[in-house]
């Protein structure tokens, strides 16, 4: 059953779900209701001067039956068939401040002299959490290190290049660049005016002229950097450009664009779609990942099949609908086919192995 019930902010605690979406002026989500506080998001309350919020307690949607509750069949199917999903990247909610905070002064500081050493430790921090887990994928439901859309995206940018480059066999330095490359990916919004960046409305075709000029910008902030090397500058130049030489900002083709963009660009337009604007609604992760599927002529079509490969849609131990009614258990993902894992039906018991049974063609999760 679902209580809500109001908490003065004061009184607020770790792990509490907000009953309620906080905007700012321009009338854009900084909290999305339904987020489970952290002491970041606590304190970024107070700071904004919120007095209280309303808090939800309870769940909509039951916690997955338990083997026992099941049907016997499908208890048994279930048990036999589950196959644990690859190593996923987490990050701590400490490592999680820490990021956005580094984030957050790397692109109100461009000229700091602590704006290498700041890229260095972000990076280290995301290199670990990979490295801790031996990491392979990430469950992209649970992307989100800052209620902020620049620093959120940048973030999520440079986790999903960093797990393909893992998945493609890179050597670890590369790895690590393309982290960095990732989080720096944007600088260049932070040379935009911010009537413009901060619009919250659709831009006219002259105003989307100049956000354009943002990755050219984020070269010019990065060549002079010489830490960093050729390869992240360049990726930061090229995040935008397409396989078919209609991107921007000089409408390279495929042999002209450098590998690192090549992936950050298949993980910038994914974060994008999957992000709710105030100028357009969020697209669901599925969609999302259909999309990217159609986008063969304007995305390399190696990154895109890594991070096919890489994204968890429908983790393990996860409840989904099927378009034949029957709720099911996924037991299994498939890396070839993120769309179609073999799941059981927690009625009938039957298995439905949507990627290789041809009798289960007409079935999709909903």
């Amino acid at each position: 059953m679902i209580k809500r019930f109001y908490v003065r902010t004061s009184s607020l605690r770790e792990g509490m779900k907000i009953d309620q979406s906080i905007k700012d002026r321009m009338d854009r989500t900084l909290i999305a209701r339904g987020t489970y506080l952290d002491s970041f998001t606590i304190e970024g309350l107070k700071k904004r001067g919120v007095t209280g919020v309303y808090i939800q307690e309870g769940e909509e949607d039951p916690e997955p039956e338990k083997l026992e509750s099941l049907p016997p069949v499908a208890a048994k199917n279930i048990e036999k068939l589950r196959t644990q999903d690859p190593a996923k990247v987490r990050l701590s909610e400490s490592v999680k401040k820490r990021v956005s905070e580094g984030i957050q002064y790397l692109y109100n500081n461009s000229d700091s002299d602590q704006f290498i050493d700041t890229s260095n430790k972000i990076t280290d921090d995301l290199m670990k959490a990979i490295n801790d887990n031996d990491a392979l994928a990430v469950d992209i439901s649970a992307l989100k290190t800052s209620d902020e859309y620049t620093f959120k995206h940048s973030v999520d940018v440079a986790t999903l290049s960093m797990i393909i480059a893992r998945k493609q066999g890179l050597p670890q330095e590369d790895v690590y660049q393309i982290g960095i490359a990732g989080l720096l990916h944007d600088m260049g919004k932070s040379k935009i005016p911010n009537e413009i960046l901060n619009k919250p409305a659709r831009l006219s075709d002259e105003e989307f002229a100049i956000m354009k000029q943002h990755s050219t910008l984020g070269f010019e902030i990065l060549k002079d950097k010489k830490e960093f090397g050729i390869s992240i500058s360049l990726a930061v130049l090229q995040h935008h450009e397409k396989m078919n030489g209609k991107g921007y900002p000089f409408g390279c083709k495929a042999k002209q664009i450098c590998p690192y963009a090549k992936i950050l660009s298949v993980t910038d337009v994914y974060d994008a779609l999957v992000t709710e604007r105030p100028y357009k609604k969020s697209f669901s992760q599925r969609t999302a990942v259909e999309m990217i599927m159609s986008m063969t002529e304007e995305l390399d079509v190696t990154a895109m099949r890594s991070f096919l490969e890489s994204v968890i849609l429908y983790p393990v131990d996860s409840t989904v609908k099927l378009s034949n009614g029957e709720n099911a258990r996924v037991v299994k993902n498939n890396k070839h086919s993120v769309l179609r894992p073999t799941v059981v039906g927690l009625t009938t018991g039957k298995v439905y192995d949507l990627t290789h049974d041809i009798d289960c063609a007409n079935v999709i999760i909903l």
